[in-house]
């Protein structure tokens, strides 16, 4: 892929991340939020924020098949939208819900379960966010960088069951987001396995002493 092909699909990935924000204020600015909008705008963040980071978690899988390496180039960019869709989900829960009332949101988070999970997979992605620099990622050293963020999996796990812990009774999208998650988890366990099997395999030969008769 070219130069100005990477910067086109860079901004196609751009516009599509904040479409949604758009539209949200949009709604907002045209009294178009509904009888109950602090509940319209907490799941629609909520939702865009599992969508942009399943996004995220398929593109070194996306690559994979298409043997190709733009897609991982993506990444993080898009970690990063799915970091800042959940800090503005926090943000409507803390303001809005709670108005900084911190004694009843500590209570909330242990009597809820799904927002204990909620809570958790924010403070996964952190880190990860933190992390998301080049500078960070020459500090850490590639192997590191490349460990801790595989915590980006656990932030998924930790949002879909959150996603379908509070989803109400007749909706099915949350599961689907769960599929996406395991087909991309299977993915990832198919090629790390096919490549623990290989570095298996070519210790073994390392080690095997020759065959080769003597002269």
């Amino acid at each position: 892929m070219t130069r100005r092909s990477r910067i086109l699909v860079k901004a196609l990935v751009w516009v599509a991340c904040l479409v949604p924000l758009a539209f949200l204020v949009w709604r907002a600015a045209t009294d178009e939020l509904g009888a109950n909008p602090i509940s319209l705008v907490t799941n629609t963040l909520g939702d865009w924020t599992l969508r942009i980071l399943l996004a995220s978690l398929a593109m070194t899988p996306l690559g994979i098949v298409l043997g190709a390496a733009w897609p991982v180039t993506l990444r993080r960019l898009l970690g990063l939208f799915a970091f800042a869709y959940a800090c503005l989900h926090f943000s409507v829960w803390i303001v809005l819900d709670f108005f900084f009332d911190w004694a009843r949101m500590g209570e909330d988070i242990v009597k809820r379960p799904y927002i204990t999970l909620g809570m958790a997979a924010l403070l996964t992605l952190v880190p990860l966010a933190v992390t998301s620099t080049s500078g960070m990622v020459k500090r850490l050293g590639g192997r590191a960088w490349r460990r801790l963020h595989r915590l980006a999996y656990a932030a998924g796990a930790l949002a879909a069951l959150h996603f379908i812990w509070l989803a109400k009774v007749g909706r099915t999208d949350q599961y689907w987001h769960a599929a996406v998650l395991g087909l991309l988890l299977g993915v990832r366990l198919a090629v790390w396995t096919a490549r623990a099997v290989r570095r298996r395999a070519a210790a073994a030969a390392a080690v095997t002493p020759s065959a080769a008769p003597r002269p």
